[in-house]
Parts: C-alpha cells; sequence; structure tokens
C-alpha cells in the first residue's frame, strides 16, 4: 500500500512539473516564431477613420506583449464595405498568426442577414479580442432642422455613406426599412471620413453608423453645437453613457411594436465586435491564444490608456472568446427576427 500510494504521489509530482515545464515549452516556440518578425494588422477601411484609429491604438504597443516582441504593421486595404480585407485574410493570408485584420461589423453579420454566398465564413474567423464595444450615432447638420431621433426619421434630407454592407450604409437603410425613415441614403464614399467631410461641405446632410469613439476624435467639440454639426440620435440598445447623460435620443425608443424593437435589438448587437481584431481559420491554436493574450495585457497597457485619453477615445475590450460567443449567438438568432431585419435590409 505505501509502495502504491509513494507511486500514485510521484505520479502526480511529476505530472504538476510536467505541466509548466510544457508551458514554458510552448512560450518559447512563440517568442522564436515571432522575434524578428512583422506582424501585419490590415484595416478594411481608408486612414483616419474608426478602424484604422483603433487599429494604430493598439499597433503602438502589443509587439511588446507578443512573445518574441515582433514588430506590428499596420496595411490599408479599403473597399467592398470591408470585405475585400476579410476575403484577403480568410483566402489568401498567411495562416501562422503574422497577420491579423480589422473589419466593419457588418463584414460578419451580413452573410447572416443577406442569404448571399461568401468567400468567408464569419464563425470560422478566430476572433483575437474587440478593442471597444462601440455605439452608433447618426450626425447631422445644425441647419438640417434635426434634433433627435423623431426629428430624423421624419426629415426629407440625404445621408451619405460608403459601400453597401458598411454601417454607414447598413444602419440608415434599416431605420429606412424598419422605422419608415424619410431620409435618402447615397452610397459610395470611400470611408467615413469623406463623407463627415461631405457633410460639412454640406453635398449630403448627415451620416449615421458611425462610431461615437470615431466622431469624438474627428470632431471632438461638436457635440458642443460649436461646429457644423451635431450627434442627433444614438444607433444601440443603452446608448453610451456621456450621449445619455446629455439626453441624446436612441432610435430604439422609436420602435413601434415588439417585433421592431427585438430586430432592432438584434441588429445593434453587432456594435459589441464594431472594433473586432481577426485572425484567419487554420492558425495554431498556440499562436491564437498568445495573441488573445497579447491582446488584452496590450489594453491593458498604462501607456495605451494613456494615449487613448489623449486621443479622446474608449479603449474597453473584450475577449476574444466573449467575441467568438456573441457571434455564435447571434447566428443562432431566431429565423423570424432574421426575416424581420432582411425585409427592413432589402432594396426597396
Amino acid at each position: 500500500m505505501a509502495r502504491s500510494h509513494f507511486t500514485s504521489a510521484f505520479g502526480l509530482s511529476a505530472v504538476l512539473l510536467a505541466a509548466p515545464l510544457a508551458h514554458a515549452q510552448d512560450s518559447d516556440a512563440i517568442a522564436k516564431f515571432y522575434k524578428d518578425r512583422v506582424v501585419t494588422i490590415a484595416v478594411g477601411s481608408s486612414t483616419g477613420g474608426g478602424l484604422d484609429t483603433y487599429a494604430r491604438l493598439v499597433s503602438r504597443w502589443m509587439g511588446r506583449h507578443i512573445p518574441g516582441n515582433p514588430n506590428v504593421v499596420i496595411s490599408n486595404m479599403p473597399g467592398a464595405g470591408g470585405n475585400i480585407v476579410a476575403n484577403n485574410l480568410y483566402n489568401i493570408a498567411p495562416k501562422d498568426g503574422s497577420i491579423m485584420a480589422i473589419t466593419f461589423p457588418s463584414v460578419i453579420v451580413d452573410p447572416l442577414l443577406t442569404g448571399t454566398t461568401r468567400t468567408f465564413d464569419p464563425r470560422k474567423f478566430n476572433y483575437v479580442g474587440n478593442a471597444n464595444a462601440e455605439v452608433l450615432v447618426c450626425m447631422v447638420r445644425q441647419d438640417s432642422g434635426v434634433k433627435n431621433a423623431a426629428d430624423l426619421i421624419n426629415a426629407d434630407i440625404i445621408i451619405g455613406a460608403t459601400a453597401p454592407g458598411s454601417t454607414t450604409a447598413d444602419f440608415p437603410a434599416l431605420t429606412k426599412g424598419l422605422l419608415g425613415a424619410k431620409f435618402r441614403v447615397v452610397t459610395g464614399y470611400q470611408g467615413s471620413r469623406e463623407v463627415t467631410l461631405a457633410v460639412e461641405r454640406n453635398e449630403v446632410q448627415g451620416i449615421c453608423g458611425l462610431g461615437w469613439s470615431t466622431l469624438k476624435v474627428q470632431y471632438p467639440e461638436m457635440i458642443n453645437g460649436k461646429l457644423f454639426g451635431l450627434v442627433a440620435t444614438q444607433e444601440d440598445v443603452k446608448g453610451h453613457p456621456d450621449l445619455n447623460a446629455l439626453g441624446i435620443s436612441k432610435l430604439i425608443d422609436m420602435a413601434r411594436n415588439d417585433d421592431e424593437r427585438a430586430a432592432l435589438k438584434m441588429f445593434y448587437a453587432q456594435n459589441g465586435f464594431s472594433r473586432a481584431f481577426l485572425l484567419p481559420p487554420g492558425v495554431p491554436t498556440d499562436r491564437i491564444e498568445a495573441l488573445r493574450t497579447a491582446f488584452m495585457a496590450t489594453m491593458a497597457d498604462p501607456d495605451l490608456q494613456a494615449d487613448a485619453k489623449k486621443m479622446n477615445i474608449d479603449a474597453m475590450p473584450t475577449t476574444g472568446a466573449e467575441v467568438q460567443a456573441l457571434i455564435e449567438q447571434m447566428y443562432a438568432t431566431s429565423p423570424a427576427i432574421v426575416e424581420k431585419v432582411k425585409a427592413a435590409l432589402a432594396p426597396k
């Protein structure tokens, strides 16, 4: 019995000793892979917009938290509402953890809502993490006469947007199709920065589906009415604390029945992964976990937080596992609600 007990105890001790040893070996392998390597963050938009802002924020500090301390660089790949970068990541990019991407959340949601065949399956990406759960807003010119959600729905104005499939196109399209808004949506601008410049020039009178963090960076005094535009309404379930404190209305409160409210709630859920960083399928599990750990350490880095504060943006992350679960949950939405959203987004 004593021999058996000794053997069991010895065996347990060996397992306990082996675990940290294996972890150290894994860490060494990760560090060896990333040492002297360049890690690229591909951005599905032009420079200056919300995606680009967060990609550059993360890129400045993430290298110090990845084992091996690689150099992290940005590559802008705008086009097709962010689908170009998603297709490239899924089908072309190396599946070794050297390339990740950030793209519009609509790229992740569209296959569910449109039913069209894509060259990628959003559920098979590996999500590194989300840099900030965004609250989207509609910004309009002060001389448009629009001050709140009710005004926006009844206004005969032009809303500028990027490509169909982007948040700036799909969010106002949903408002039109579901809530009966009267405004027109004109697409074709390269990025959100180009749309806000068009608003400034009065080519269009507003932009929707724009992140509050982006707007704060581009026009920090806008909310005080000191510039050409103002935030008219929020496209979110809960809204942003800063905007709620200022009494800025929410479009979800304009829902006329429970079905409309459920449809808006389902669609607005994508705000929870609006700044998500993706890896392609097929990346080795140990590198996925290493990058997820590095991402959360990066977001908690005092230097990054100070950088974000200086830029006047929020940096409150969500883990990669949480983002992955949120996307799976969205794809499990009731078919009746999905059809409601699809009908609202359908071209009229």
